[in-house]
């Protein structure tokens, strides 16, 4: 890294001159001792961060930390990077670093909340903005201890403490410790939160000391913990995620299984259980952001608030869904989240509510859907959102081809497995659906899309003229408690398409109230994504025998 020694050289290995030569680089001076950005120097030679030509005291580390944002202006600097150049390797927890950044923000009269300098890019690092930057004004007020919620990084971190063994005979401390390290590496795969690496997790949980200093030296936000018991061939695995604040258990679940294969039953129970903690950890999320005051509103807390809103399945909750996402992207532009689900929301706008179904709305999606990729190409909710647009747009090989692509780099992802099944049906391919959806119940039963999942499925069933097995699982759907209302309108005509005629015309009142003015007419224009014309002629019949107009 720069150095009092070494400063000539710059902490990525380009010399000043070629710093000075990059795009939206900063100025340095003829000897290159000298960086300037903004209203800001930074001064090799003695070590000094000056504002407006007024020096400001800095710490060491905070000084090379500006250093290594400021050389690199206009790029994420990853956490990594920053841990690699700043503490050289050594473990630290990410609290050190959060208290780097607001020490680093502090000086240059920046905060968490504006992040006018230094922007947060969520889950992955930080970046120094490339202006124009209004004159600082460093507060030399002391600093104060960050309310609960303001956060550096705003994304989640979990830390996988080692599971217990009690009372273990040697073999439950080799699936424990499997079990473990698959945990960590398959909730890894969710790039919107953060997990503390093995090593440090394993180093302090082992450490006999309270959970709560534990946490806190991790800079955790939630611990998973749980324990590994063994009779005979029995394995029965407990698992908790805590809460960091006041230790609150806010999900916990118990798995049973037969211990023939350790590998398949690491495999398994590391999949359901990052699926599970990762649907938890998101309504956890969601009810955070919603205790903040307005004014305390980032776009990380904006995305939550949005998702929020999308899962109510209202056309209200889609509109306001939209305008938070956007609201979000204001702040924090190179956050692929907020256009993944915008994307996501304006396809269900056409296909659920009253939204435009015509090429303009629809492209702009894609591009949504396009820019997020481009964004994150190793996040699923990118790929699962693509293809959802595109099956949208009613091109079905590119929609199965990003939605297997997600599926790649999240296997755990419940949704991708359910739009994979969805674009088998709607490509023709029932027969081969039909295990997407199990997989999606199976990694997140309790799912807040749960109801697309068995109405999903019921349609695979239908056109595979099973009846009997589309009725159950369309059922299955309306008893959601949130579900939309094409759950019960497919529950309607398939009890109708199975001859159950009296019990397809009783449950199409509560379709009316669920959606007044529900009419052949307008579910034929929701569905102008169906390929093949027969699967639309089969649902607009039953709807019609149940009396649907």
């Amino acid at each position: 890294m720069a150095s009092r020694a070494a400063a000539d050289t710059d902490i990525v290995g380009r010399t000043p001159e070629d710093a000075a030569r990059a795009p939206g680089s900063n100025a340095l001076d003829d000897t290159g001792r000298l960086l300037r950005f903004g209203p800001f120097e930074l001064d090799f030679d003695r070590y000094e961060l000056r504002v407006q030509g007024m020096p400001v005291a800095v710490e060491p580390r905070t000084f090379d930390l500006l250093v290594l944002l400021a050389r690199n202006r206009g790029r994420t600097v990853t956490r990594d990077e920053i841990f690699s150049v700043l503490w050289h390797g050594r473990f630290v927890s990410d609290a050190a670093l959060s208290s780097q950044i607001r020490s680093a923000r502090k000086a240059l009269g920046d905060d968490g909340k504006r992040q006018a300098v230094i922007a947060t890019v969520h889950g992955r690092g930080f970046r120094l903005r490339n202006g124009p930057f209004a004159p600082a004004a460093p507060d030399p007020a002391p600093e104060t201890p960050d309310a609960p919620d303001a956060r550096d990084d705003p994304a989640p971190c979990v830390a996988v403490l080692p599971c217990a063994t009690p009372g273990d005979d040697g073999r439950g401390a080799v699936i424990a410790g499997g079990l473990t390290e698959d945990l960590i590496n398959a909730l890894a795969r969710n790039r919107w939160m953060r997990v503390v690496t093995r090593n440090s997790a394993f180093a302090l949980g082992r450490s006999g000391e309270p959970l709560d200093e534990i946490l806190k030296q991790l800079g955790a936000d939630y611990a998973v913990t749980g324990s590994v018991r063994l009779a005979g061939d029995r394995v029965r695995v407990s698992i908790q995620m805590t809460d960091t604040l006041g230790l609150r258990c806010i999900w916990s679940d118990r798995f049973d299984r037969r211990l023939r294969d350790i590998f398949d039953l690491q495999d398994e129970l590391s999949g359901l259980v990052a699926a599970r903690i990762a649907s938890q950890l998101g309504i956890s999320e969601q009810k955070r952001a919603a205790r903040l005051r307005p004014s305390s509103l980032g776009a990380w807390e904006l995305y939550q608030l949005g998702t929020g809103e999308f899962y109510r399945f209202t056309g209200e909750g889609n509109r306001r869904c939209q305008e938070l996402m956007r609201q979000s992207l204001s702040l924090a532009p190179d956050f692929a989240e907020p256009y993944a689900r915008l994307a996501y929301a304006m396809v269900l706008e056409s296909v659920y509510f009253d939204g435009p179904t015509d090429e303009a709305h629809l492209g702009e999606a894609l591009r949504l859907a396009e820019c997020a990729t481009a964004l994150d190409e190793q996040e699923a909710n990118t790929f699962f959102a693509l293809g959802r647009v595109q099956l949208a747009r009613g091109e079905y090989g590119r929609a199965i081809d990003a939605l297997e692509t997600a599926l790649d780099l999240n296997p755990c992802h419940a949704l991708s497995h359910c739009g994979l099944g969805d674009s088998l049906v709607s490509d023709g391919r029932p027969e081969v659906a039909i295990p997407s959806f199990e997989r999606a119940l199976a990694l997140s039963p309790h799912d807040p899309f749960r109801w697309a999942f068995m109405s999903y499925r019921s349609l695979a069933h239908i056109f595979l003229g099973d009846h009997v097995e589309a009725v159950r699982w369309a059922r299955s759907a309306a008893l959601v408690p949130n579900a939309h209302y094409w759950a019960r309108a497919m529950l309607t005509a398939w009890l109708a398409q199975s001859g159950n005629l009296d019990e397809a015309r009783a449950n199409v009142p509560a379709l009316m109230r669920a959606r007044p003015g529900f009419s052949c007419d307008f579910a034929r224009s929701r569905l102008f994504y169906v390929r093949d014309p027969a699967h639309l002629n089969l649902f607009i019949d039953g709807l019609r025998r149940a009396g649907v107009q």
